[in-house]
């Protein structure tokens, strides 16, 4: 065949379907015609990885797609790269030259015999072609025939005549597998946003005109800005519920709400959750991965338990609260990103600051808009409206026919407990009641929660501690044993058996340093 019409008719087949394995395939059936092959394979280098990726196989029966990793030693990478086994040069009028590798006999190659027991039968012939865009080497094409001796340069310069049409090919099928990989991560924004939009929808702002009015004024008045917002309130005060609220308000209510809690990710694996990294950036990083800062671009991000965030990973967020950019673990070139960040904590920042646990730089640039929520003991006059819509919400959940009424005094024994795990308790309280009442009236008595003894004495005879008293005797006894140390193998952590951190947000609520109260 004239040697235009053979390159016109390959590319034909070639560009005959937006499906690269289908392509391959037809490929294939129309070169058998011309020289002996049964398989072929498309290879990418990853050298990240350490091998090559097989994104595309074809057989005279079928194409299939495939993302298949084959792991190679350094000495088989560097020779494939290098080129440093027998291949044949095929030169070209007005084109670069083609390297084609022809190996008629794998015992003889040092690849080949390498590379012998991915490839069956034992005895083959092959013709590898490196596949190169604007001079980059993209990866290998491995045409394959069974017996020995089956391939010439006239061959080689057959296959040499398609590396254009090929390497576009594979080069377009990246792209789409890159626009893929968009589309999904796109779409699981998406899913993630609906879902938090409907929580929210439903996390009604209860209080609002009573106990929490001053919280929602002042909520009104930042939420149209770019500024940063800093929620501070116990635990279980409700946060996640005022965080949502600034950013419905906001003029990032129609991008992402993306909510991470600081505290709850592995100090290893913090800065690639929050900013990302690239493919090979480390141990396990087989692909390129967007952190929560690129998701939320556009929309608003909430970190969650700020203080726990390690010192290295506050550097990070000092650089996109002051350059509105990111970095990823592994990458050179900064990322933009257009979001709004709200941090919340329970845990006092200037103490931590003082003992150089927190950034001070960070501290000031979070604290531009403090935002203080009450715990529940502080309104009290929220709880008749809170146990209404919550008894709804969980009588929802638990798929209950109907929704209990109170017993007259239940709200006021409710209204009378201190609530130190403020609405989240609550909110499990209602739960459990639901779950173990069998009428359809709910008593105060079907309400299960933390009660403190009442006053009177003690099993040894004295004072009855109230619980939080007692424990901080105990962790003060603790940090007498442990000489004020809390972390190590000899520090009050271990004595007590709980995590480092655990023990020091404790410390922090019941007002301890170093073994000594704080100064009220």
């Amino acid at each position: 065949m004239d040697e235009n019409e053979f390159f016109r008719k390959a590319s034909i087949h070639l560009s005959s379907s937006l499906d690269i394995a289908t392509a391959l395939h037809r490929c294939l059936l129309f070169l058998r015609e011309h020289m002996p092959v049964d398989v072929m394979i498309i290879w990418l280098y990853e050298e990240s990885m350490g091998g090559l990726r097989r994104i595309a196989a074809a057989t005279p029966e079928e194409g299939r797609n495939s993302d298949t990793i084959m792991l190679l030693s350094q000495d088989v990478r560097e020779r494939l790269l290098r080129m440093d086994v027998p291949h044949a040069i095929i030169e070209r009028p007005d084109l670069s030259p083609v390297a084609v590798r022809i190996v008629n006999h794998p015992d003889g190659d040092p690849v080949g015999r390498s590379l012998r027991h991915y490839f069956e039968p034992p005895d083959y012939s092959a013709l590898l072609m490196y596949l190169s865009i604007e001079g980059r080497k993209m990866g290998t094409l491995f045409v394959r025939a069974e017996g020995r001796d089956r391939y010439t340069e006239e061959h080689a310069r057959m296959l040499a005549a398609l590396e254009e049409p090929f390497a576009l090919v594979v080069s377009h099928a990246l792209l789409r597998e890159e626009g893929e990989k968009l589309k999904d991560q796109r779409a699981e924004d998406n899913r993630f946003l609906h879902g938090e939009i409907m929580r929210m929808i439903g996390d009604q702002i209860v209080g609002g005109d009573y106990g929490l009015k001053g919280v929602m004024e002042m909520v009104r008045q930042v939420a149209h800005r770019s500024s940063p917002v800093l929620l501070r309130g116990e635990t279980g005060a409700g946060k996640d519920v005022i965080a949502g609220a600034i950013h419905r308000f906001s003029s990032f209510r129609d991008g992402p709400f993306i909510k991470v809690n600081c505290g709850a990710i592995p100090e290893s694996l913090v800065d690639s959750e929050l900013f990302g990294h690239e493919k090979g950036a480390f141990t396990g990083a087989i692909a390129q991965k967007r952190g929560c800062f690129e998701r939320a671009d556009k929309g608003t991000i909430f970190l969650d338990e700020i203080g726990d965030l390690p010192l290295q990973s506050q550097v990070r967020l000092l650089r996109v609260l002051q350059y509105k950019e990111i970095q990823r673990v592994g990458g050179s070139s900064p990322i933009p990103v257009d979001i709004r960040i709200i941090a919340a904590t329970h845990r006092n920042l200037e103490a931590m600051v003082e003992k150089e646990a927190f950034r001070e730089d960070l501290w000031f640039r979070l604290n531009v808009f403090p935002i203080f929520i009450p715990p529940l003991r502080r309104r009290k006059a929220d709880i008749p409206a809170l146990v209404h819509h919550l008894l709804a919400k969980k009588a929802r959940d638990l798929k209950l026919d109907t929704i209990p009424v109170l017993a007259p005094g239940t709200i006021d024994r409710l209204m009378e407990y201190h609530w130190p795990g403020n609405v989240r308790e609550l909110e499990n309280v209602i739960e459990r009641a639901l779950i173990l009442g069998t009428r359809d009236t709910l008593t105060a008595d079907a309400f299960l929660f933390r009660e403190e003894k009442p006053r009177g004495a003690s099993e040894e005879g004295g004072p009855m501690l109230t619980l939080d008293n007692a424990m901080a005797r105990h962790i003060r006894n603790a940090l007498a044993l442990s000489e004020g140390k809390v972390h190590g193998p000899d520090g009050a952590a271990r004595l007590l058996n709980v995590n480092a951190s655990t023990l020091r947000n404790r410390m922090d609520k019941l007002g301890i340093v170093y073994g000594r109260a704080k100064e009220k």
